[in-house]
């Protein structure tokens, strides 16, 4: 049942599942997977050691799978790994691993990557994100479940966005975004709580209430440090998990520090 473009270009050693359709003129390497039912519409390249979980899309004049753009890269045959049921738009890049950062970039499942995105090298993408319009992850970035990044945001090498994090347009992120955090500005600037996406979620009312007097403790400046802050909420909300999200990744190993409130 796979429908395969006369003017299609696929290697000998690329595997092809069942009920796959590639488009005209798309280029399939030689050490592609491409599970059951992935859709490549016309002029798609598909590179390197990847893989293609079962009902991704990828749309027209996407490049996936290419290699870094990194001047460390020495031409180690680093991994790319996409998951299931994914939407991949116009114009989106994603490269794969490097020797520098455990050889693998990976995309997890029901993720939508609209027109322009770019994953950079190393980078790990969780499941039901969205990448907006030409938003961009420098290498070693890692997406949590559930996070949107907006149109034209940039997120520096190493940086970590948190579980259901909105990242607003236009927004350079220097610094680790925690858990159902909004930021937004030229240089990101953590401006609340994503209680959208938390209402959307199902989230009971006095939960998301929780979720707010943490916050508060946590990023309202008084005498304690931040450190102490942690500590505090942490005894006060251990019942919470959403708070505990947070106060774990704040606890967390990283490379960069934490988006914060723009001091007044």
């Amino acid at each position: 049942m796979t429908d395969i473009h006369q003017t299609a270009v696929i290697a000998q050693g690329a595997t092809i599942g069942n009920n796959v359709t590639i488009g005209a003129y798309c280029v399939v390497g030689d050490n592609v997977v491409l599970s059951d039912n992935v859709i490549l519409k016309s002029h798609c390249v598909i590179d390197g050691h990847t893989s293609v979980g079962e009902h991704t899309v990828i749309h027209s004049f996407a490049s996936i799978g290419s290699v870094p753009q990194d001047l460390k890269y020495t031409g180690e045959a680093g991994r790319l790994v996409i998951g299931t049921h994914n939407t991949i738009r116009e114009y989106v890049t994603i490269n794969i691993g490097t020797l520098g950062g455990g050889m693998l970039t990976q995309i997890g499942n029901h993720n939508l990557l609209m027109v322009g995105v770019h994953i950079g090298h190393d980078s790990i993408v969780g499941n039901h994100t969205i990448l907006v319009n030409n938003a961009t992850l420098a290498g070693h970035v890692h997406v949590d479940d559930y996070a949107v990044l907006g149109g034209l945001s940039a997120v520096h090498q190493f940086c970590r966005i948190g579980r259901m994090a909105m990242i607003g347009g236009m927004t350079g992120v220097e610094h680790d975004v925690i858990p159902y955090g909004t930021v937004m500005g030229n240089r990101a600037v953590l401006k609340g709580l994503n209680l959208i996406g938390l209402e959307r979620s199902g989230l009971e009312k006095e939960k998301i209430h929780a979720v707010r007097a943490a916050y508060k403790m946590l990023f309202t400046k008084n005498d304690m440090s931040f450190d102490e802050r942690i500590t505090q909420t942490e005894k006060t909300y251990a019942d919470n998990p959403q708070v505990m999200n947070i106060i774990t990744f704040l606890k967390s190993e990283t490379k960069r520090r934490f988006v914060m409130p723009e001091e007044r």
